[in-house]
């Protein structure tokens, strides 16, 4: 019997044929007993494709659920992905956008290579996009590609790589207020006419190093004034659309109480004292009397805070622009508190409990910022109580 061959006088082997347009294909049954097709522009790619899909069908990957497309995987990765928090959803839709307008999301799966994925990533960091919004690209991407490793459609995760090795890292640090700044701001707020009446709001969250979307779900039953504590076991949030909702802490260890200073306590009197008298009080998901009301009669969330913190911030600026310019937000001010009780010398797992960390390596690593003054300062007190010889600290 004459082996077939192509117009180029090559034996071809079974399944391979040559095609009027000039490609060549494979048919080949996969591991799923499914027909399936290849193509190439030459014998000799064919065959490496050949090699290949041979090698993934003796170790079981499924070469056909390879062919389906990133935005594909993505929609498959994040339909098993139910129960998430709002803002957790917000930055999956987020990155779902950005992937339709990015041609690299009609790419298959199975040809993406690490190469491919740095090209990319440069690419939207050259186009504008952040640090942290490359990060949340890459941290559903991550996992989808491994969800795919796993069910044996590819063999190799191509986002298996660190995203500040590939783009440098031009986020906005967080970095923790000086005591001098600290008190510098407030006093500002304190005496400006226009942002004074938010004192007390961002007293409370310097000295408390609440979550802001804790403090707004704060309802007057979650105030002890007695014990001098507050309760802190859910959180308000607020969807695009205007839906409130309740969530629960961020983590379990998010439930916990955290004691009233005499500033803090003060200030929530005010808070309290100051808070309109309303003919229907906000009932949601079985929660009322929420401590902090906007001028609309609705609960405050976390954007009405984090305005009232830019709105105050650039006038300070512009009052003072000889000072240090400050970032302030929210969750600068949780980084400060926490910071502030660390200088001050609090255990690190009684800290951890304040904080609502479920891991304690998130309060060392995360939210600490201490610089050399107070390390210096913490090492020769050690060295002073053990007598230890100063040429000895100096090598």
């Amino acid at each position: 019997m004459e082996r077939r061959k192509d117009s180029k006088g090559r034996v071809l082997k079974k399944g391979e044929s040559e095609r009027k347009d000039g490609r060549y294909q494979y048919r080949y049954i996969d591991a799923w007993k499914k027909r399936q097709t290849i193509y190439a522009f030459d014998l000799k790619e064919l065959r490496e494709k050949e090699k290949r899909i041979q090698k993934d069908i003796d170790d079981g990957i499924n070469y056909a659920e390879g062919n389906i497309t990133v935005a594909e995987l993505v929609e498959r990765y994040l339909a098993l992905k139910q129960g998430v928090r709002y803002a957790t959803r917000v930055t999956y839709d987020f990155v779902k956008n950005l992937l339709q307008k990015e041609p690299f999301s009609q790419r298959k799966i199975s040809d993406i290579k690490g190469s491919d994925v740095q090209k990319w990533i440069i690419k939207l960091h050259a186009d504008g996009r952040g640090y942290s919004t490359l990060t949340s690209v890459c941290g559903i991407l991550r996992p989808a590609f491994q969800m795919a490793c796993r069910e044996d459609m590819i063999r190799k995760n191509p986002f298996d790589l660190k995203l500040a090795d590939m783009v440098p890292n031009d986020s906005q640090k967080r970095i923790a207020l000086t005591e001098e700044q600290q008190k510098e701001w407030l006093d500002f707020i304190k005496s400006d006419t226009t942002y004074r009446k938010y004192y007390d709001e961002f007293v409370v969250l310097l000295n408390t190093g609440m979550r802001v979307s804790e403090f707004c779900g704060l309802t007057r039953g979650d105030l002890d004034f007695e014990n001098r504590r507050i309760r802190v076991d859910h959180q308000l949030v607020r969807e695009r659309h205007g839906k409130y909702y309740i969530e629960k802490t961020k983590t379990k260890a998010g439930c916990r109480f955290i004691p009233m200073t005499g500033e803090v306590l003060h200030s929530l009197e005010r808070i309290l004292a100051n808070r309109p008298k309303l003919k229907v009080e906000p009932f949601i998901d079985g929660y009322t009397g929420f401590i902090l009301i906007d001028q609309n009669g609705n609960p405050k969330v976390a954007l009405h805070i984090e305005n009232e913190m830019r709105w105050s911030l650039a006038k300070y600026k512009k009052k003072y622009p000889e000072r240090e310019s400050l970032y302030i937000t929210p969750h600068v001010l949780r980084h400060t508190f926490c910071t502030n009780m660390v200088n001050a010398g609090m255990d690190i797992k009684n800290l951890q409990y304040l904080m609502g960390h479920a891991d304690v390596g998130t309060t060392l690593n995360v939210y600490t910022h201490i610089g050399y003054e107070k390390a210096s300062a913490q090492m020769l007190r050690i060295a002073d109580s053990h007598n230890l010889p100063a040429r000895a600290m100096e090598k």
